[in-house]
């Protein structure tokens, strides 16, 4: 539940981080404390009348949608017209900040960033486009299965530090991106798409040779 993905991380920050006896003892203390300010911020995204509201769960996944369309019309039109709604993958991004979809160190460096917002979580939404935008290949040739696989199940291998990257050449309007062939999956073979590396294979490249 929300609250187990949320305040795993904060425990585990304050058990490992954290070695002397007095500061141990009072971890879980300290992790409820930290938990409640976290939830403070984002209870929003949890209070049903709020949903169609500017600060409501549905308008942030509208939010990302629309950045999306912004940065990258043709994935956008892609993954609307195989009627892929941001409720299928988005709602447990938001909600969840990402704790569900990446490994915790990863996890911890991400809401450094988050929580370094001055705008409060609005670097979470260039960074949920960017996941999108990294694997644009995949979903632009893929149909509605594979898109929800990589979608529900993101891969795990990805590079958070070129997502970021790419979040912040989204926040900062210098994405750059080209136009991806359309192909058609060939038959009785859907998983051949999955293998496809995707945007961050060809944008990094160069920078893992050096």
């Amino acid at each position: 539940n929300v609250k187990n993905s949320l305040s795993s991380g904060i425990n585990a920050e304050y058990g490992v981080t954290d070695s002397s006896e007095d500061e141990v003892q009072h971890a879980e203390a300290d992790a409820f404390f930290c938990f409640t300010g976290l939830m403070s911020e984002i209870k929003d995204n949890f209070i049903k009348i709020l949903d169609n509201s500017q600060c409501g769960i549905t308008h942030n996944m509208d939010s990302l949608m629309n950045m999306l369309r912004d940065n990258d019309p043709q994935l956008y039109h892609a993954l609307t017209g195989r009627n892929i709604k941001p409720q299928f993958f988005s709602f447990r991004w938001l909600t969840l900040l990402l704790s569900q979809e990446f490994l915790y160190p990863e996890i911890q460096r991400l809401w450094d960033s988050f929580f370094a917002d001055s705008e409060r979580f609005r670097f979470l939404l260039y960074f949920c486009c960017a996941m999108l935008v990294a694997q644009r290949t995949r979903l632009i040739n893929g149909d509605f299965i594979d898109n929800m696989k990589v979608l529900q199940r993101y891969p795990i291998e990805t590079d958070i530090y070129q997502l970021l990257q790419l979040a912040c050449q989204i926040k900062d309007g210098k994405l750059i991106l080209h136009t991806v062939p359309t192909e058609s999956p060939p038959a009785n073979n859907a998983g051949s798409t999955a293998r496809s590396p995707g945007l961050l294979g060809g944008l990094f490249s160069r920078a893992r040779n050096r």
